[in-house]
């Protein structure tokens, strides 16, 4: 009997909540999925799954199991992968999800060797809700995020930095008058947002003025790149990482307006779904994405 076998089945199905979900990704049928979790059960002589109406609840027998066997099932899984990678042609495809902004700027056009390298690629957008459910549901095997992942899901490391800036056009920025700007002073201005939450002018006034925004958008818009657009054109006043405004910046489309503290610095996190690194070609596009 290979009980590696059995205890891999087991780990994807208590990652996944769901033995389908779990076959998908090993690549075996859900009977056999399910027949490796009965002879684990039956070796252990515990209940580790309790079978519901949509995918299976694991016991407190499974979630010992699962903080027993994970980091060795994972760094053997990872040892292999790297070796494979290393030693041969690497082909298929690599799901990758993120924020369109930063896969615009700073992923994308770093790409093009892996494509020559003969891997394809299919990249996905959306906001920290999809990013999550693209790895949770196996839609994805890579994602860029701002958003902390919780390390006993998922894999991750962190692959750079931005930091928050209060922008504007210089049509806007005159009324400063090179002044430190107030809450009351921007409240006073038109504000664009990603939406109604204010995501992003949020954690900058939280640290910045210590206080939440109490204001509504005049314009909102789900992409980073448009705000910068309609910020440039005077349509308001915005915030935004310094990345997708630096060149803005530079030539004076955009004015960063002056504040008594600098905006939050946000870490982006390089995460993927650990089933996934079972694959070299996954290894080998996360490697090279954080060199």
């Amino acid at each position: 009997m290979n009980h590696l076998i059995y205890l891999r089945t087991f780990l994807d199905t208590y990652r996944a909540g769901s033995l389908t979900r779990a076959a998908q990704r090993l690549g075996i049928t859900q009977p056999s999925a399910s027949a490796h979790i009965a002879a684990l059960e039956e070796m252990l002589g515990k209940l580790l799954f309790v079978r519901q109406a949509r995918g299976v609840a694991p016991t407190s027998a499974a979630d010992d199991l699962a903080r027993s066997i994970a980091a060795h099932l994972d760094g053997i899984e990872t040892t292999m992968g790297a070796a494979q990678a290393r030693s041969t042609h690497l082909s298929g495809t690599v799901h990758l999800v993120g924020p369109a902004e930063y896969l615009s700027a700073r992923i994308g056009p770093a790409l093009a060797p892996l494509v020559r390298e003969g891997l394809r690629l299919r990249i996905q957008t959306g906001n920290r809700e999809r990013i999550y459910a693209a790895l949770d549901e196996g839609h994805a095997d890579l994602a860029v995020t701002a958003s902390p992942p919780n390390g006993s899901v998922h894999g991750f490391a962190e692959l750079g930095r931005e930091r928050l800036l209060l922008v504007a056009a210089p049509v806007l920025a005159e009324r400063t008058k090179a002044r430190t700007v107030t809450t009351e002073f921007l409240c006073g201005l038109p504000c664009i947002a990603y939406d109604e939450t204010l995501p992003l002018l949020r954690p900058f006034f939280e640290q910045v003025f210590g206080k939440t925004p109490d204001m509504q958008a005049v314009v909102t818009a789900p992409d980073l790149r448009v705000l910068s657009g309609m910020a440039q054109a005077g349509t308001g006043w915005t915030v935004l990482p310094d990345y997708l405004c630096a060149e803005a910046l530079t030539v004076g489309h955009l004015v960063e307006l002056p504040t008594a503290r600098p905006g939050p610095d946000n870490t982006i996190y390089l995460v993927w779904n650990k089933t996934a690194l079972r694959h070299p070609r996954v290894i080998h596009v996360r490697d090279y994405l954080l060199r």
